[in-house]
């Protein structure tokens, strides 16, 4: 008898250890799976803010930036060890590349995320898709893609996102059109154009 009284003293006191203990079990309300994907400094690369990255990602940790090109023409990543969790590229018309080109580089990447069942970014977001590419992810190492062709300033611009992975629990495609549409509007503060114009 004793020791079904003891047997049964252990087990609720583990149990109310990990009831008391359990706080990451559970997430607690506004935790990474449902908080809205929002706009605030610092950057990454110049367009993403970094705390949404982290949010979206579920990264942790610092990073260094990795910069290639010119001011309109131009690649980043931020990098803390490969696969570098973010690259940021974009091309733009009055860099120098012909309108032709960008169209072209367009058709090629919407072409891979048709076939992997991506999905149209919003009209005011210009033309473009979000997808989850992961045999194209691993050439560039950044599975989560989204790319949009809009204008600033009657200029066309190419902005690409890349993303090595999106934490558990949140929605992939909507946060990455929540992104492009944050980038875009810093695309326009750095570059001092008006996307959509």
């Amino acid at each position: 008898m004793r020791t079904t009284h003891l047997l049964v003293a252990l087990s609720s006191a583990v149990c109310l250890l990990a009831a008391c203990t359990s706080d990451h079990a559970v997430p607690p309300p506004g935790a990474a799976s449902d908080r809205p994907v929002a706009d605030s400094a610092p950057y990454l690369c110049d367009l993403v803010p970094q705390r949404a990255f982290l949010l979206v990602s579920g990264i942790t940790g610092s990073f260094t930036e990795k910069r290639d090109g010119s001011k309109s023409n131009s690649s980043c990543s931020a990098q803390s060890a490969p696969p570098y969790p973010l690259a940021v590229d974009w091309i733009s018309e009055q860099g120098g590349t012909a309108r032709e080109d960008i169209d072209y580089l367009l058709r090629d990447r919407l072409g891979v995320y048709a076939r992997h069942g991506g999905v149209k970014l919003p009209e005011e977001l210009g033309t473009g898709m979000a997808a989850y590419v992961p045999d194209y992810g691993s050439v560039t190492q950044q599975p989560y893609q989204v790319t949009a062709k809009f204008r600033c300033d009657g200029k066309e611009q190419l902005l690409t996102l890349r993303l090595d992975q999106v934490a558990k629990g949140r929605d992939a495609i909507k946060d990455l059109i929540a992104l492009m549409r944050i980038a875009q509007k810093r695309y326009g503060e750095v570059h001092e154009c008006v996307p959509g114009r």
